[in-house]
């Protein structure tokens, strides 16, 4: 119990601290316009139908327009009628919210620098998601997809809940999704794989900025963040869905990860972790999607420590 009342503790600090430590909103901005100041730094509204990324569907990612910080990926955004561009997802960390002085909405404001978004609503049912994030055009800019290069990773350290749970938090990574890889059945249910019969691992696929962090880095979190000793299982998780691997999806990808597997043996660790060459991976369930964050619990058999 007293354990138990520690780490509550933590977290709690943790989160004061997040929330405190949030960067305040300047009432004047000489990067704005006057109309940008207006629902940027004092919450205004633009008029609906009047912005322009409502009706707009091309791909690409959205960021925001006071500090450049990447906020929403097109494959989030959908019509909802409402008059202003909506999003059933964030980008992981780039979004906060707070109960409106209304004490009914909740406002959404970036999480780098502060600047008013908009208004998150839930339970509608638009979604799969049932999420919406009602946002002002005026708030955001937009990359195109052919501007903005992204390049993709696979993993797998056991329960894919808390590879994501770390994976999902680095700085430079865009989005994570959950699901199953390194089998032989197409469209596979969380069951089937848990049987054993199907092959595959439970992974996480990760799409990431280069710029902002490298294939190496995210590998070096991985490594750091399960024990790659263990075969087939992870913690009290046992059964080879729980593997640890590494999916690679080029020659480059190999060659880093065989770089740093041979750095841990030379520090005399025993690497069990496989190597295979990626193929389909299909997403689990939509339950699975960022569970400890979502149900705001801590991984229970993902510790992160540092190597390298």
């Amino acid at each position: 119990m007293k354990n138990i009342t520690i780490t509550i503790s933590f977290v709690v600090a943790i989160a004061l601290y997040m929330l405190l430590a949030r960067p305040e909103v300047n009432m004047t901005d000489k990067r704005l316009t006057a109309e940008e100041e207006k629902v940027i730094l004092h919450k205004g509204t633009e008029l609906p139908f009047s912005g322009k990324y409502y009706s707009f569907a091309e791909k690409g990612t959205y960021v925001c327009k006071r500090c450049g910080a990447a906020l929403y990926l097109s494959s989030a955004k959908f019509d909802s009628g409402c008059g202003w561009p909506s999003f059933d997802d964030e980008i992981p960390g780039a979004v906060t919210r707070v109960t409106a002085a209304d004490g009914q909405r909740t406002e959404i404001s970036c999480a780098s620098c502060g600047a008013h978004l908009g208004h998150v609503f839930l339970g509608e049912g638009f979604t799969a998601k049932n999420t919406r994030h009602c946002v002002n055009s005026i708030s955001m800019n937009f990359i195109p997809a052919d501007k903005n290069k992204t390049e993709t990773a696979v993993f797998a350290s056991g329960c894919f809940w808390g590879t994501q749970f770390y994976l999902q938090q680095a700085k430079g990574v865009l989005t994570t999704t959950v699901g199953f890889t390194g089998g032989h059945t197409d469209h596979p249910t969380y069951e089937e794989v848990g049987s054993g019969a199907t092959g595959h691992a439970e992974a996480v696929q990760v799409i990431f900025d280069p710029a902002v962090i490298s294939y190496e880095e995210l590998a070096k979190l991985f490594f750091e963040t399960h024990d790659f000793s263990q075969v087939n299982r992870q913690g009290p998780d046992i059964g080879t869905q729980y593997r640890s691997e590494i999916f690679y999806l080029d020659p480059a990808q190999k060659q880093t990860a065989e770089k740093l597997i041979g750095v841990l043996n030379a520090k005399g660790f025993q690497v069990a972790t496989r190597l295979s060459q990626a193929g389909p991976f299909w997403p689990a369930e939509e339950y699975h999607q960022e569970y400890f964050i979502k149900n705001g619990q801590q991984p229970y058999c993902h510790v992160y420590r540092k190597i390298f």
